[in-house]
């Protein structure tokens, strides 16, 4: 029996199919998921959602928000959720780059530095992601997985 997964963020739904195991990056820790799990609610951390099926692999980048687990079926409801093939690996450079540089300037504001790392972190985990693509499959070859890519999302500076 497949596991359903729904991965949903405010603006889209960023993936809808049958996996056979999910990894999701929980607040406490990561989770492992496969059919006729137990339920479970759960908080998401920052970091990386992996989703296996077939033999291939995807990841996401997942930025906080819930997750619902029943036996049959996992629903993500993520702040934000990026698959690799959308991530602008130049722009998450640049966001890696400057939150590097606000770091290595020396005195901030304890927000502004609370800020900045939150920014490294998030060009770190979109940086991974990008660069590692899916596996046991071309990079793009995502139709088997059911990914409906939609446009990638336009964030503001910094992020």
């Amino acid at each position: 029996m497949p596991l359903h997964l729904e991965i949903v963020t405010p603006e889209r739904r960023a993936f809808e199919g049958d996996v056979d195991e999910v990894i999701v990056p929980g607040s406490e820790g990561e989770l492992g998921i496969l059919p006729h799990h137990a339920p479970l609610i759960s908080l998401l951390g920052q970091g990386v959602l992996r989703l296996r099926s077939g033999g291939q692999e995807q990841e996401f980048a997942i930025f906080g928000g819930f997750l619902q687990v029943r036996p049959d079926r996992v629903v993500v409801l993520a702040e934000t959720a990026d698959v690799g093939s959308e991530i602008d690996l130049e722009r998450a450079e640049r966001a890696r780059r400057e939150a590097e540089r606000v770091l290595e300037g020396g005195f901030v504001e304890p927000a502004d530095l609370a800020s900045a790392r939150a920014a490294l972190q998030r060009a770190l985990i979109r940086i991974r992601v990008a660069e590692r693509g899916p596996r046991g499959t071309a990079r793009g070859e995502h139709e088997a997985l059911r990914h409906q890519a939609p446009r990638p999302r336009e964030e503001p500076p910094g992020e």
